[in-house]
């Protein structure tokens, strides 16, 4: 019974692999069993394909890809349309002043110099530059020299000649206010004048601004600041801390290869100015010697002696509408000369800072004088609101000589 019922479940299961989708077989006495469709389990089934090549099947039909083709043919088209006629355009000029000065007589005047500074305005800025530096000759006769470069080149141009843009990247090395921030602003003005800069202004940058904190931020910092100043002068004071010799990724060097590339490639709309300590800026020439190279104006910067910081004060009162007593000039020479021999001395940063606090003295004794004390009714002339006294400098020569040695420097 058992070998009938097992040749009768293998003959069933035979069929019903052979038969039609759909189909039921059935056997036995008391069984039946039914089978599944042929060739349809889920792992034969059509689920859109996983193949990863897919991926690198463009999207679009036929046209679509045609078109842009041609798109990209027609760009390619029209660029080398464009070089071809700047090209032209350049022949032509060229051709154009060829004829111009083949033409030209002989007694063609190219005008005076002096026609060109006071036109320009180039005169004015130099003017400026002596009221509002002292001293400093060697300084203003560099200026003077990159002026008349400019003013003999705009000259030529006039009469056609060939000419081009010279290198006026800047570098200015000296201590604290040796008047080099000054000196960037005139050369500003006087590169809008002549036609080398579209605006003229400056920007003041340190490392803060030009070097970011982490991985890709440094970039667009510096993009910024370039972005900022061109048409102008970029001045990135104390420009050796954009470089760190003892940490090789520091992110201070793509800073510099930045600027590099910029002073190379635009330095038709932007001049960049380095400033610094002198034997600090030579250190970091040897480091970087691509900025050496690309500066072709070095501008040292010297300390002033006492009588200029003296003569400093007063171009300051005078700005300020302050009268100094002729009285208090030997006092003040006298603060100037012993605070010079204390640390973290700065020209004239610290003869302002002086300036500020005779002022101040200034102030608390005519209010002590008329609004304490009451003197002359309380009424104070003109002449008296206008006056630096020799008493409101001896305040500052007392500090430095009373103070004690750790806190002079604060007097």
């Amino acid at each position: 019974m058992k070998f009938h019922l097992a040749v009768a479940f293998l003959s069933a299961t035979a069929v019903a692999a052979f038969s039609p989708a759909g189909q039921t077989v059935s056997f036995g006495v008391d069984s039946k069993l039914h089978s599944t469709p042929a060739f349809s389990g889920p792992s034969l089934e059509y689920t859109g394909g996983t193949d990863p090549n897919n991926k690198n099947i463009k999207k679009g039909n036929l046209s679509e890809r045609l078109q842009a083709a041609d798109t990209e043919r027609r760009k390619a088209e029209e660029e080398a349309e464009r070089r071809e006629r700047a090209a032209e355009i350049a022949r032509e000029e060229r051709a154009a002043k060829i004829a111009y000065m083949n033409n030209m007589p002989e007694d063609t005047p190219a005008g005076t110099v002096d026609e060109f500074m006071f036109k320009e305005g180039v005169q004015d800025q130099l003017d400026k530059l002596d009221r509002e530096l002292v001293g400093l000759t060697a300084v203003k006769s560099r200026v003077k020299e990159i002026a008349a470069l400019l003013v003999l080149d705009k000259m030529r141009r006039k009469l056609g000649f060939e000419t081009g843009v010279p290198s006026l990247h800047m570098s200015f090395t000296g201590a604290p206010g040796t008047g080099k921030t000054t000196v960037a602003v005139r050369m500003g003005q006087i590169l809008a004048k002549m036609g080398y800069a579209r605006r003229g202004h400056v920007v003041l940058a340190t490392r803060d601004d030009l070097v970011g904190q982490y991985v890709g931020h440094t970039a667009p910092k510096t993009k910024e600041m370039i972005k900022k100043a061109m048409g102008g002068l970029l001045l990135v004071d104390e420009a050796y801390y954009l470089y760190n010799a003892a940490n090789d990724r520091d992110y201070g060097q793509e800073s510099i290869e930045i600027l590099l590339n910029v002073m190379e490639n635009n330095k038709d709309d932007l001049v960049v100015a380095v400033a610094g300590y002198k034997d600090r800026m030579d250190q970091f020439f040897s480091y970087i010697p691509g900025f050496a190279s690309r500066i072709g104006n070095h501008i040292d910067f010297p300390n002033y002696l006492p009588d200029e910081l003296v003569a400093i004060a007063g171009v300051m009162a005078g700005q300020l509408e302050y009268n100094i007593d002729p009285s208090a000039f030997p006092v003040f020479k006298n603060y100037i000369e012993k605070r010079m021999e204390l640390p973290y001395f700065s020209n004239a940063r610290t003869v302002r800072n002086a300036m500020d606090r005779a002022r101040m003295n200034a102030a608390i004794r005519l209010f002590e004088k008329y609004a304490i004390r009451g003197e002359n009714m309380g009424n104070i002339s003109p002449e008296q609101l206008l006056s630096i006294d020799a008493e409101d400098f001896q305040i500052l020569v007392d500090d430095i000589v009373n103070a004690d040695s750790d806190r002079r420097i604060f007097a």
